[in-house]
């Protein structure tokens, strides 16, 4: 904001110098309101040891005003103010994570014996009840109720867990339709929500600020420019050649024509359906060395197939799948769809059912064609069977075991090719899995999309901690799509969500992936491969027709005011050179 107002002023002062005859009072303006601002902030970074490209322009309009070269000086401001528009023009702040977490945080809680209270007034051993679809106030055990709660925020399984009298609530969770009955087991400020929300928070303060491509470069050329500027005032003893070299030093290459390129990127990305949240990030993408990567709705489509049906009894599988779906498809449960789709893949043909009812407990009930139909749990079931990964369900037909079916979150069509071409095409070299999910899960996934490290069952704060440990060996970038990938989001070199599921991973990522599409992630690298292309040539190019320049006014050829209007026009070449990006690209993806 500060940058855009003294760039404002900056216009105005130049315009009224121009309308006004070449009066100098305009020019005053210029530079007492809007160049101590900047030379405080170049002050700051010198205190901390920064050395960027700004410090020439920031000695530059000390010197023009100290020689009365006010019209030099005020150009300066235009350009140094101007860059930092730009630059902070949709610029991300972590804030805005802990705002969005807090939002969706529950604020009342409906105590069974004191009414509506403040969240925060729940005391351990207190009873809530917590209605249907709401959120769970606070962590606890249930008490009375039987029904189901989506924890897929925190847990990143896409699938409701069943709750009965024992079973454990974690704040946050999503109440399904029965009501329940709960026993705080810690208060608000304790509960797995407050402990996510204090992780973002730290990982927020604690994430490593990127050193930008203008800074590198700066760190090389502000020295040289500084020596040559010294070196030329020093040899003909005249102070104004000294301010025509730095003049033309300036390098608004790095502060405006690699914003330039940002922009135009940022411009391609949201026609593609990326929304760029952190600028700086973009100049990482060709650098990214490890890709750490969610599994539930990342690598998967977040929805459960049917891969295994099991006869139980003289019924054949089709026979019994028919029955099944023909219930199932008056359920909302996630299962059921995978079993409807399933029939619909089978060519199966169904039948009405003529009652249809889901008592708490139970599961699915119903009338299918003279049976009895029951679709439940392996434990309501009693039926014994063989231990083993992935969601269940048993299909009793008559009050007789029919079928056992089981269930896995399908990989996404892409996956594979996705992951294979990441090393070859784009220089990664080291991918892994890190997700809530269970081992058994996760490993299942991992084989079919070709990843062999696996990270499975991690909390936030675990993958906070081995996003962390990789960023320290090199830059990272973390694919996931749940709250409980937000601090890992922070702490990646470059976070990306995927789809539009959750306001706080979408505030904690650096790019948001609208269509939930990792072929969009890869045109999100081609286009940041393209960024520091375009980039560089705009930035070395910009700087060496100023070396041009800086030998010439070293020699007196050129005078400060002349100076800055010669780097007002290699500001133009870069600039052009720059809006390259705003050209679509002819392949934004290769796999």
């Amino acid at each position: 904001m500060k940058g855009r107002i003294i760039a404002s002023l900056a216009l105005v002062g130049l315009f009224g110098w121009a309308v006004s005859g070449g009066s100098n009072l305009p020019l005053w303006a210029v530079l007492g309101l809007g160049g101590p601002p900047l030379l405080w902030d170049l002050l700051r970074k010198l205190v901390r040891g920064e050395f960027g490209s700004d410090l020439l322009a920031g000695i530059s309009i000390a010197v023009s005003v100290a020689l009365g070269e006010y019209l030099a000086g005020a150009i300066v401001v235009l350009m140094l103010s101007g860059g930092e528009a730009l630059e902070s023009f949709a610029v991300a702040r972590a804030a805005a994570v802990l705002d969005a977490l807090a939002r969706r945080a529950p604020t009342r809680a409906h105590l069974k014996e004191g009414g509506d209270v403040p969240v925060e007034q729940v005391a351990v051993g207190d009873i809530v009840l917590v209605h249907p679809h709401e959120l769970c106030p606070v962590d606890g055990v249930v008490v009375e109720g039987r029904g189901t709660m989506d924890e897929s925020y925190m847990t990143g399984e896409p699938f409701c867990n069943p709750k009965a009298p024992g079973s454990t609530v974690i704040s946050g969770a999503l109440n399904a339709e029965t009501l329940l009955t709960v026993r705080a087991t810690a208060q608000a400020v304790d509960s797995r929500y407050a402990r996510v929300m204090e992780v973002m928070r730290e990982s927020a303060q604690h994430r490593p600020r990127i050193r930008r491509l203008g800074d590198r470069l700066g760190a090389l050329y502000t020295p040289l420019a500084l020596a040559v500027a010294a070196l030329a005032g020093g040899l003909s003893h005249d102070a104004t050649r000294f301010l025509a070299v730095l003049v033309v030093a300036t390098p608004c290459p790095l502060l405006i024509g690699i914003p330039v390129a940002v922009m135009g990127t940022i411009s391609q990305c949201a026609r593609r359906g990326i929304l760029i949240r952190n600028p700086a990030v973009l100049e990482q993408l060709d650098s990214i060395e490890t890709v750490l990567m969610d599994k539930t709705g990342t690598l998967t489509c977040g929805e459960p197939d049917l891969t295994e049906q099991t006869a139980l009894g003289p019924l054949d599988a089709r026979e019994v799948l028919r029955l099944t779906a023909s219930l199932e498809r008056y359920s909302r449960h996630p299962l059921a769809a995978a079993v409807v789709r399933q029939a619909s893949a089978e060519g199966v043909e169904l039948s009405e059912a003529t009652r249809v009812c889901e008592p708490a407990g139970r599961g699915l009930e119903g009338d299918v064609d003279g049976h009895a139909v029951r679709v439940t749990s392996r434990s309501a079931a009693a039926v014994p069977l063989p231990e083993g990964s992935g969601l269940e369900c048993v299909v009793l037909v008559d009050d007789k075991p029919a079928a056992h079916y089981r269930f896995r979150d399908r990989p996404r069509d892409e996956s594979r090719r996705f992951v294979a071409h990441l090393m070859p095409r784009h220089r990664v070299r080291k991918m892994m899995i890190v997700s809530g999910d269970r081992e058994s899960e996760v490993r299942y996934l991992a084989d079919l999309v070709g990843i062999e490290e696996v990270h499975a069952a991690q909390s936030p704060e675990q993958k906070l901690a081995l996003v962390e440990a990789e960023t320290r060996r090199g830059p990272t970038l973390y694919l996931g799509d749940g709250i409980n990938d937000g601090p890992a989001l922070l702490a990646a070199t470059v976070g990306v969500a995927l789809g539009r599921n959750s306001d706080i991973t979408q505030e904690a990522a650096d790019a948001i992936v609208m269509e939930s599409s990792l072929a969009s992630v890869d045109e999100l690298l081609h286009l940041g491969n393209r960024l520091k292309a375009v980039a560089l040539q705009s930035a070395v190019g910009g700087m060496a027709l100023s070396l041009l320049g800086m030998g010439a006014a070293a020699v007196g050829w050129l005078s400060p005011v002349s100076g800055a209007m010669l780097q007002e026009l290699i500001d133009l070449v870069a600039i052009l050179n720059a809006l390259r990006t705003v050209l679509p690209m002819r392949q934004a993806t290769d796999f």
